[in-house]
């Protein structure tokens, strides 16, 4: 997540460690970084290759992850074009590749992807955070496990479900010093309810947006199908629009803002790639991609987990912006301060 101050400098450290799965350096608080689950080894089933149906919203670990109706489960395969959709799509770059930044195993030292925790609230002590950007974060308290999840590398999000109250804890630039929890900024999400950010707030994102309910999760691989809009990154926003909240630079024409959306053009063909793979595709199409970040170009979030065959993934490096158009999602927004979507 890049604050307002800081976009720049933060988007050239990821730009430098960026390679194969493109997590960077090792984490130097004193939490120790664990698996996101037990390793898990993957099972021969039989996944289905049908689009997804959009009735029922995601869960996890019996939670809602928001609404059925929330902008995240909504699906834009109807939806119009933007009007800006082409200068969007060369302004990030027509023939860059994509990327699944996450995996199997570790990079650099840390977990491929962006881990989470999921505790019953009630077993796990809540902590206060100092907050760089406390004007614009949730003071709290966190329940932070012991040796908790982390995100290696320079974001360094700690991503905490309460299964007891179904809400959703997430910080960025966490670190433990002196007795200490410090932060950059956090927000927390009742996962039952659309209620946006406050306008012009941050979260642990830069746009203001939940980063767990666009993460890719093998889970859902397993399921056989994903049903929600997936996190990217680029890296360089201008403004932002809802379900946004927040920005890095000014609005300006050309350049996509945070908050928008894209997704896999309807006759680019899916059948060739593992099924596996083929869920992913799907979900691109149906539920498309949400810009959430500045990182590198076209980088798709997930968890990490064992599970993920990581040369399978490397297949999907194949797709370009040029497979993708932006939605114009307009027409969803039933309330400019609501994550509702019609």
């Amino acid at each position: 997540m890049k604050n307002k101050q800081i976009p720049t400098l933060i988007g050239l450290l990821v730009l430098m460690v960026a390679c194969n799965f493109g997590t960077p350096a090792s984490i130097t608080p004193a939490p120790e970084v664990v698996e996101t689950q037990s390793p898990v080894a993957a099972t021969a089933e039989i996944f289905p290759t049908t689009a997804p149906s959009p009735s029922n919203g995601p869960t996890l670990a019996n939670c809602p992850m928001f609404p059925a109706d929330n902008y995240w489960n909504a699906p834009i395969d109807t939806l119009p074009t933007h009007p800006q959709s082409d200068a969007w799509i060369n302004s990030i770059g027509r023939a860059v590749s994509f990327h699944m930044d996450f995996g199997s195993g570790e990079y650099d030292g840390g977990l491929i992807g962006i881990p989470f925790n999921i505790v019953a609230g009630s077993t796990v002590p809540k902590v206060g955070f100092e907050f760089d950007y406390a004007d614009e974060s949730d003071p709290g308290p966190y329940p932070i496990p012991e040796n908790p999840n982390q995100e290696a590398g320079g974001d360094r999000h700690i991503l905490v479900l309460d299964t007891d109250t179904c809400t959703l804890y997430e910080v960025y630039d966490a670190s433990f010093d002196g007795g200490q929890w410090r932060g950059g900024s956090g927000a927390i999400w009742d996962l039952n309810s659309n209620t946006l950010r406050p306008d012009t707030w941050t979260s642990s994102d830069a746009a203001g947006l939940p980063i767990l309910p666009g993460l890719v999760r093998y889970d859902e691989i397993a399921a056989g199908e994903i049903k929600h809009a997936l996190r990217f990154t680029i890296e360089k926003t201008a403004g932002y629009i809802w379900p946004a909240r927040h920005l890095t630079d000014d609005p300006q024409d050309g350049i996509p803002p945070m908050g928008a959306r894209f997704r896999l053009k309807a006759d680019y063909d899916i059948s060739g790639f593992p099924q596996e793979m083929q869920i992913i595709l799907q979900a691109m199409k149906t539920y498309g991609i949400i810009l959430a970040d500045n990182g590198s170009n076209w980088y798709i979030s997930g968890a990490p987990d064992d599970r993920w065959d990581n040369d399978m993934l490397h297949l999907l490096d194949v797709l370009t912006g040029n497979d993708f158009e932006a939605v114009d999602t307009s027409g969803m927004m039933v309330d400019v301060d609501s994550g509702a979507a019609k």
